[in-house]
């Protein structure tokens, strides 16, 4: 059903998005999917950064066997 829209029913759907919420309605609204994009982006790039970190943390983790720990 959605295949065969094409390039003019594509604008007519923008004519009528943009009769219906207006021009400043429009631009507000993008520039909120655009800090969403860019939240998302953060939030993705700190995740992969957190788990790089815990693997290496847990490389540097101290393995001494418990009875060597007493004797020092």
């Amino acid at each position: 059903m959605l295949n065969n829209i094409g390039l003019p029913g594509l604008l007519l759907i923008a004519v009528v998005v943009l009769v219906l919420f207006g021009r400043g309605k429009i631009s507000s609204l993008m520039g909120e999917v655009g800090k969403g994009i860019t939240s998302f982006k953060k939030g993705v790039k700190e995740g992969s950064e957190e788990l790089e970190n815990q693997g290496s943390e847990e490389d540097l983790k101290d393995v001494t066997p418990a009875e060597d720990k007493d004797k020092a």
